[in-house]
């Protein structure tokens, strides 16, 4: 339990430091000028508007948010995305997607990083051989996106599937220069494990999560950074979570204050989707969990990482 001193030391410098959301979708209703894909997970009727998101960081003190591409990954499925960076660039960058089966993924990169917010891209599957086979990163399926990214500067938004969390060291190591995002807790799940639940993901998996290890030997690569998000898809405990503390206390150990960036994962935090604590859960979520490190530590994992890693203005 805090002291009244200590809490008015973390508002103090609450207040000085910028929020920022690191992890965050938007997208509207299927339309002409908004095409995207509709499935299970978002149907074409659901929206989540750009409008409604910047209500919730204004009631919430959030000063700025990354977008993260969803419904598909296609140049036109990037239409909402493309159009909320360009209406709001003060107030959000954005991570674009690739298409699996794109033939120059290079140029489709560079077409949505020509129009201004648009810094990085998300990356699931590496295409690599499996464990214990021959690595040559010349190889893999991505390595020109990898290479695109270090000649370019841009961000690479990484959430692996568990059968290629064994690649992920053999890239960092070859491309240290590259700016890496590594989603959700580190956490690498199989899709055999990926479901929906009250219309949000529902992942069940090991925590700590079976490759541990490789979260440990990732650790020692500076140009990574671990995300504080998702946690409502991994615990099976309402807010705040508390059956992943240890595992969020370990991140902090490895990575440090300094290393580590808070998201909240939007809209799939809030009421409509059945979270009790809401979008405010998540902002107060890092002073809850890390509660015994500076009100300065916190801020920086609430905005100030973000605000340097992603260059926002």
């Amino acid at each position: 339990m805090r002291s009244e001193r200590q809490r008015k030391a973390w508002l103090t410098v609450a207040e000085v430091l910028v929020k920022i959301d690191a992890h965050v979708h938007v997208f509207s209703k299927v339309t002409a000028e908004f095409p995207r894909e509709a499935n299970d997970q978002l149907p074409a009727e659901d929206e989540a508007p750009v409008e409604r998101l910047l209500k919730t960081m204004d009631d919430t003190g959030v000063d700025r948010s990354l977008l993260i591409q969803i419904g598909g990954t296609s140049i036109e499925h990037h239409a909402y995305l493309l159009h909320c960076l360009s209406t709001y660039p003060e107030r959000f960058l954005g991570i674009g997607r690739i298409p699996d089966d794109v033939d120059d993924p290079v140029d489709h990169m560079d077409r949505l990083a020509e129009t201004s917010g648009v810094i990085g891209f998300r990356l699931f599957g590496l295409g690599g051989p499996e464990p214990l086979q021959p690595v040559d990163i010349r190889e893999f399926r991505t390595y020109p996106i990898w290479k695109r990214a270090a000649e370019m500067d841009y961000v690479i938004w990484l959430y692996p599937r568990s059968i290629d969390v064994h690649l992920v060291p053999f890239l960092l190591e070859a491309f240290p220069q590259v700016r890496v995002g590594y989603n959700h807790l580190m956490v690498s799940p199989g899709t055999e494990n990926f479901q929906m639940e009250n219309g949000r993901p529902r992942i069940e998996t090991r925590m700590p999560p079976a490759h541990r290890q490789f979260v440990r030997g990732m650790s020692r690569f500076e140009n990574v950074r671990a995300l504080i998000s998702g946690q409502y898809a991994f615990s099976n405990e309402a807010w705040p979570y508390a059956d992943l503390r240890d595992w969020q206390h370990y991140l902090a150990r490895l990575f440090g204050a300094d290393r580590l960036m808070w998201g909240s994962d939007f809209p799939f935090v809030t009421e409509e989707y059945g979270d009790e604590a809401g979008y405010g859960g998540q902002v107060r979520l890092v002073e809850e969990v890390y509660d015994e490190w500076t009100g300065e530590e916190r801020g920086m994992i609430s905005g100030g990482n973000a605000e340097g890693f992603l260059r926002f203005k």
